[in-house]
């Protein structure tokens, strides 16, 4: 019998051990980050939080400390467990109160790499969450490593998220300070193949009333950029012997930031995504988005620092840290590349199926999918399981690195959702009966984002039939990416690969003016969230609750 949502042919063996206890307290203090003195959110007196270690199997209880005069949570992203362990307040349990109690406990169902934080209000963004590591219960699925290493990305700032949204409300490029001028033009024409085209372009979007340099909401503009809570100056260091398979764990922790992350003179092999073990991928790059994590192998053979650099997106400033042989030794920060300008392909605007055939050179097809009619609703209920399925063609292929984002013409070989093929199976080999499409929607101007052209205060649930096997199809109508995290269950990723190798995700990357889909089986009945982890996005309105009766 397969264990529900874990890609495992069995069940782990349950540990005869007792479970595992856990003392977390939760403080909120004054802290200096890059000089920078702010308020900050901290677990067992440390911003980020401790790196927990779970045993694959075990039953874990984690005893939940608040000492804040305000209620707060711990939700436990990517993980698998009862709907009232999930941690989000309102949804699944009443949070923990000023000066409460609360214990976690759960069974631990799966291993791999993942993260905690908080899900109450903004205590995400300023520090509250830490990497959480699952050994595997077996033999593991990764290669062996002779050390291993956990990288936490994050953004700080020491303006309140409050204000950085009343700022973002009031203006929609608030923090945008890179908008096209005269002096950028001829760099423009350049790229464009001349003048006239790129006047073309910048009077296309003026009449969008849209800025293809608006990349991030927010940027470097208030924002340092850690890496384990260190800022680029120093940095974090981790160590390594010449001829030695080093582990990172990468785990993207960041409020509203995605990175583009290489190591300069090292081959990295991407080994795991989001907690399940894929087939090797070699790579000079990959990009993460906040909540995504990933697994890389690295074996440096010189006796050198190696500088691990995680550029942001808009490229308005990096995390660093180093390997290296001793504590002391820095290596050389790179450039960071071109600022990226969107164009109207990026926008689906552009002959988008030209666009995807680009994306799907030298892949290999999907087969034929199968769905019944589509629900293209705001509420779509559950309809019945045994409906008789139609024929449709196969969505296009999508690429994490779609052109103008700043990731092509590197030379690098940068990282694929299409690269991505699960090393088992997953458990469910069923087509899906139905198929919910999902608009995501923004009014920049308002600074309001939603599905379906609506925020969460005016949408009602998504329900499913428990065992239910669905499509969702999201179409990213907005000229941002969006990182979506379904809570409690995972997401195959339709990425070309067939239905032994799709692989399972918590975390998806929705391109601007993009399609993309994901399989997903409501086996964990309960209320589950739905949402971008933009944590902007999500708290003006990006959010749903996914229910499974």
């Amino acid at each position: 019998m397969a264990l529900p949502g874990t890609g495992r042919a069995t069940s782990p063996t349950p540990s005869a051990l007792p479970p595992l206890e856990m003392e977390l307290h939760v403080t909120r203090r004054k802290v200096h980050v890059a000089g920078r003195r702010g308020e900050g959110y901290c677990v067992n007196g440390q911003m980020p939080g401790p790196v927990l270690r779970w045993q694959e199997g075990r039953e874990v209880c984690i005893h939940v400390h608040n000492h804040m005069d305000e209620p707060t949570s711990l939700h436990w992203h990517g993980i698998r467990l009862p709907s009232d362990q999930d941690g989000v307040p309102g949804l699944s349990f009443a949070g923990i109160p000023a000066g409460g109690k609360f214990t976690y406990s759960f069974p631990v169902l799966q291993s791999g790499t993942y993260w905690y934080h908080s899900h109450m209000g903004h205590q995400e963004s300023a520090g509250l969450y830490g990497a959480l590591i699952i050994d595997p219960a077996g033999e593991s699925p990764l290669p062996t490593a002779d050390r291993d290493h956990t990288i936490l990305l994050s953004d700080w700032s020491d303006v309140s998220a409050e204000q950085i949204v009343a700022n973002l409300k009031m203006q929609d490029d608030y923090y945008n300070f890179r908008q096209r001028s005269m002096a950028s033009l001829p760099e423009e024409s350049r790229r464009a193949g001349g003048l006239l085209p790129a006047l073309k372009s910048r009077l296309q979007w003026s009449r969008m009333r849209m800025s293809a340099t608006d990349i991030s909401d927010v940027s470097g503009v208030i924002y340092t950029y850690l890496m384990n809570g260190e800022s680029p100056a120093q940095g974090w260091s981790g160590l390594f012997r010449p001829g030695e398979r080093v582990c990172l764990r990468v785990i993207n922790a960041a409020a509203m930031t995605l990175f583009d992350v290489r190591i300069p003179g090292l081959e990295m092999q991407v080994v795991e995504a989001d907690g399940n073990p894929v087939v090797p991928v070699p790579v000079d790059e990959f990009r993460i988005a906040p909540g995504e994590t990933y697994v890389v192998m690295v074996t440096p053979q010189e006796a050198r620092p190696y500088t691990i650099f995680a550029q942001s997106e808009d490229r308005t400033g990096h995390a660093r840290g180093t390997l290296t042989p001793r504590l002391g030794l820095l290596g050389d920060v790179p450039p960071m590349d071109p600022r990226p300008v969107r164009g109207m392909v990026d926008m689906g605007m552009a002959m988008p199926m030209m666009a995807g055939m680009k994306n799907m050179a030298g892949m290999a097809m999907p087969p034929v999918l199968q769905r019944t009619p589509a629900d293209e609703i705001d509420d779509p209920g559950p309809p019945p399981l045994n409906v008789e399925n139609q024929n449709i063609a196969a969505h296009p292929v999508e690429r994490v690195g779609s052109p103008g984002d700043g990731l092509e013409g590197t030379g690098r070989r940068v990282l694929a959702y299409s690269d991505l093929v699960a090393l088992r199976p997953p458990p469910d080999q069923r087509p899906p009966s139905r198929e919910i499409i999902l608009h995501l929607t923004g009014n920049m101007e308002r600074y309001i984002w939603g599905f379906n052209g609506r925020k969460y205060s005016e949408s009602g649930p998504i329900h499913l039939a428990r065992g239910e096997r669905v499509r969702f199809t999201v179409i990213n109508d907005t000229m941002m990416e969006h990182p979506l995290h379904l809570h409690g269950l995972w997401s195959e990723l339709e990425n070309g690969a067939d239905d032994q190798h799709r692989p399972l995700k918590h975390t998806v990357i929705s391109q601007p003016g993009s399609r993309m889909s994901v399989l997903v089986t409501a086996d964990a009945p309960g209320v589950w969230a739905y949402h971008c982890h933009l944590m902007y996005h999500m708290q003006t309105g990006m959010f749903r609750e996914v229910v499974i009766s």
